[in-house]
């Protein structure tokens, strides 16, 4: 599976599973982002700013979150500019990470969508 597949399966898959409000699996309605990644995110000991970071998302949901794991999610996604420049290629992966999720039955809050 791909590394965008795993974010995926794991959040959109996990508000299904465990019952976030608004993510029945019998429910027309979209899967609450920001609940399963504050109820995943609350289990860590680690204090995570998923809401800003790609690293700290991807911790949240146990995924890699390496350099490597990073470019490889970046090339997934077509991004153009230098991998090399890690902090605008994070900003940019986080950005579209969250416009994945919502295009795909997530449900994100404005404040994520910056």
């Amino acid at each position: 599976m791909s590394i965008l597949g795993s974010i995926m399966n794991a959040i959109l898959g996990a508000g299904k599973a465990i019952g976030v409000p608004g993510t029945s699996p019998t429910a027309a309605s979209a899967v609450d982002v920001e609940a399963v990644l504050t109820k995943a995110a609350a289990q860590k000991t680690e204090k995570l700013d998923w809401r800003n970071s790609i690293v700290d998302l991807m911790k949240v949901i146990d995924l890699d979150s390496s350099l490597g794991a990073r470019k490889q999610l970046a090339k997934e996604l077509k991004y153009d500019g230098d991998t090399n420049d890690s902090a605008k290629m994070n900003m940019w992966l986080h950005k579209q990470v969250i416009q994945k999720l919502a295009e795909n039955g997530g449900k994100v809050p404005d404040s994520l969508k910056r």
